[in-house]
């Protein structure tokens, strides 16, 4: 399973789902609004004197999706070169999951997310 979290100034988060949603229609995802921060592109505070906010969508999934979504951010990078988005992907272990909180629906019977 890979973890992927993409940090990205809010003025692209349709197109950062919109990507995502071509290669891997109906992916799981979380979103987090009003991320706050800073980083290369600048300060992130949703304030008068920074007035800009990032979001932060986490996917898990199979490595197979892992590079969908790698695609899709590079094509929305291209799209917006100046705009801070930033992508991190790592393996994590799924830890006792044979009863979730699906209602009791086994791993084998549930997507491949």
């Amino acid at each position: 399973m890979v973890r992927t979290e993409i940090y990205a100034n809010r003025s692209v988060e349709e197109d950062v789902f919109e990507a995502i949603e071509k290669r891997l229609p109906g992916f799981s995802y979380s979103l987090f609004e009003d991320v706050q921060g800073r980083g290369r592109s600048g300060v992130r505070h949703g304030t008068a004197i920074w007035p800009e906010l990032n979001v932060l969508y986490v996917i898990v999934g199979p490595e197979f999706q892992a590079h969908l979504i790698r695609e899709a951010i590079i094509e929305v990078k291209n799209a917006f070169p100046r705009e801070g988005i930033k992508m991190f992907q790592y393996s994590v272990n799924l830890v006792d999951d044979t009863k979730s909180a699906d209602n009791g629906v086994d791993e084998k019977a549930r997507s491949d997310v």
